[in-house]
């Protein structure tokens, strides 16, 4: 029995199949965790969706940026990127099953065995444990709700960049996507910068700070999982803060943490069709910012 914690596969499944091979995954008695980002970019976003979703509660997921565009592009908000890659995806005859699924799932994974919590970006150094849970529970009921389509088409825009008690529902559940989704850097107040994609050791801005290198509540006692920044190559240099985006689409490799076992294991990309990792690459939520 062992629990396996993947990071950005974007739609690279033969690379997640070797990986799952390399520790001889077992559905009967093994649990694999997704960071989130399952699909774009890569060729296999739907095969990469239905071997997931057939592990049934033997995979655990949370919603990262990319997925979360995808039920925009799916409901008709937003349109689809060519470079995006997923045709096969919106045209396939389980589309609708599909989208229902990723509704259920979450944007943030507590493992008290493990004492791990897991986003796809990250959590806000301001943030509890209870304002995690009960933001992730609100975001989850929206996409839950009959009327998913317009929380979708509410949740594009880079402000609020700041958590406050005044904010409205709509700027709370906004600004939980941003955290949770597409954080990297903060700014000595605290707000998140939304446009920095390089390495914390690449030239930037100097206030920024990476958002687990500030004084943050939920490290001091939990290890935090996450994907969503391959530019760092899971160096963080901090102990509670495990970065499991090793940029596969961009040609680098998948990685995996055993958490019994707590070991790194890695799979190379077996395609170069993809480019090495692009700190300019689009963002799906960038764009124009609303009310």
């Amino acid at each position: 029995m062992a629990n396996y914690f993947i990071g950005d596969i974007q739609g690279c499944f033969d690379e997640l199949e070797q990986l799952l091979s390399q520790v001889n995954y077992n559905r009967a008695t093994d649990t694999l965790w997704f960071c989130g980002d399952l699909i774009a970019r890569g060729n296999q976003s739907l095969t990469t969706l239905r071997f997931i979703m057939a592990q049934g509660d033997q995979a655990r997921v949370v919603l990262g940026n990319h997925d979360l565009h995808l039920l925009a592009i799916a409901t008709g908000i937003k349109p689809a990127n060519p470079d995006d890659k997923l045709d096969a995806l919106l045209k396939a005859p389980d589309l609708d099953p599909i989208v229902t699924w990723l509704r259920q799932q979450p944007l943030c994974q507590i493992v008290p065995e493990f004492n791990v919590i897991m986003t796809h970006a990250g959590v806000p150094p301001s943030w509890d444990l209870n304002t995690l849970t009960t933001m992730n529970q609100a975001v989850q009921a929206q996409l839950q709700s009959d009327d998913y389509a317009t929380f979708l088409s509410s949740m594009y825009g880079n402000q609020p960049d700041h958590w406050t008690p005044d904010l409205t529902e709509t700027q709370q559940w906004r600004y939980t996507i941003n955290a949770l989704t597409r954080m990297r850097f903060v700014h000595p107040d605290g707000r998140l910068n939304m446009s920095e994609k390089r390495a914390p050791t690449d030239p930037i801005e100097p206030d920024l700070r990476p958002w687990f290198a500030v004084e943050h509540t939920l490290l001091r006692s939990y290890k935090l999982v996450f994907g969503h920044w391959a530019s760092l190559m899971g160096k963080t240099q901090h102990p509670s803060a495990l970065a499991l985006d090793t940029g596969c689409v961009w040609g680098e490799y998948l990685t995996l943490w055993h958490a019994e076992a707590d070991k790194l294991i890695t799979q190379p990309a077996l395609s170069q069709a993809s480019s090495r990792y692009q700190p300019g690459a689009v963002d799906p939520h960038q764009g124009a910012q609303k009310p």
